[in-house]
């Protein structure tokens, strides 16, 4: 929404009078984020991808170090469980703050095969954060646009099903598909697990997710779940990605593969919830970091096509209702 001082004081009025402690401290949290972005839209903090090497990223949205821990024996690909500060603690912010022209070389040999709609405002509407209204921002932001990819895969265009959002078995094989047929010297998959909607067992069990599937931790936050039954729902959405990883793992080549996220996800601490932008609670700004590798055994084909042949495309806005963003 960026800088508009008016805007600011007229919402923020309404919001205090309705609640007073919680309008103040959003107010405060918003003035933060102004010299938040003017700052580290020049200068990140945090581990940026294209520092490191790697010939295939596998982006895990959402996913804390604490429960990819928990997990990880129950996967042979994951030997250590390493973690690293973000750039980002939401999307947009990390696409923007991630895809620099400071890379653009990097970029242009990269395919980027995405389930998350935000890349929808970042490369295409140039919308940049903050998506909060604040007082005052001057940032100065360098993000690159869709022509400066190698491939740009917006896969929440044909891959997104109702009230699922982009299952992952959609970026397997889309990955599959692009990494056997091409020769980019960088690979990005990016998975929309373990975020909302939690539709492991929607998918196991071919129906709609429930209302605490399809909401979460946003439950918690009203108070309308049970805290240990939306953290087991988020860990079984985990598993279900880190089945589809190891998958993908068995059907590309790349001599370095790193698992890591985008950002984490508060469930209550400090009274915080989701992963809101420009926060550097480690719960949310801390993301896992597995190294490993892959070898194309050949073990899976893909009979579904994800292109962009077609004419039905999701809409934005819905795409990102069943996120849990509107």
């Amino acid at each position: 929404m960026g800088g508009s001082f008016w805007d600011w004081v007229g919402e923020h009025c309404e919001q205090i009078t309705s609640d007073p402690i919680r309008g103040l401290m959003h107010a405060v949290f918003t003035v933060y984020l102004g010299l938040w972005y003017t700052i580290t839209s020049r200068w990140p903090f945090g581990t940026h991808i294209y520092d490191k090497d790697w010939d295939l990223l596998i982006i895990l949205d959402a996913c804390r170090v604490d429960v990819l821990e928990d997990v990880a024996d129950e996967y042979d690909f994951i030997e250590t469980v390493e973690s690293r500060w973000s750039i980002g603690s939401h999307s947009h912010e990390w696409l923007a703050k991630t895809f620099s022209e400071k890379y653009s070389d990097e970029i242009a040999n990269t395919a980027y095969i995405s389930g998350n709609g935000h890349t929808h405002e970042t490369f295409i509407e140039k919308d940049h954060p903050p998506d909060e209204t604040v007082p005052f921002c001057w940032p100065k932001w360098q993000t690159v646009g869709t022509d400066d990819f190698g491939q740009l895969d917006m896969l929440w265009e044909t891959a997104h099903q109702d009230k699922l959002g982009v299952p992952p078995r959609a970026i397997t094989d889309r990955t599959v598909e692009i990494a056997r047929e091409s020769d980019y010297d960088r690979l990005i998959a990016h998975y929309m697990q373990p975020h909302i909607p939690y539709i492991a067992g929607a998918l196991a069990e071919d129906r709609t997710p429930t209302d605490v599937e399809a909401k979460g931790w946003k439950l918690l936050e009203s108070e309308g779940a049970n805290y240990n039954e939306v953290w087991q729902l988020y860990e079984e959405n985990l598993r279900l990605v880190l089945n589809e990883v190891e998958l993908l793992l068995e059907n590309v080549d790349a001599e370095n593969a790193l698992v890591t996220a985008d950002h984490g996800n508060a469930f209550g601490e400090y009274s915080i919830y989701g992963h809101p932008e420009g926060m550097l609670l480690p719960c949310v700004k801390k993301i896992p970091w597995v190294e490993s590798d892959a070898t194309n055994r050949e073990t899976y084909e893909s009979t579904t096509d994800h292109s962009h042949n077609g004419t039905n495309k999701t809409d934005i806005e819905d795409h990102l209702e069943d996120l849990g963003y509107l």
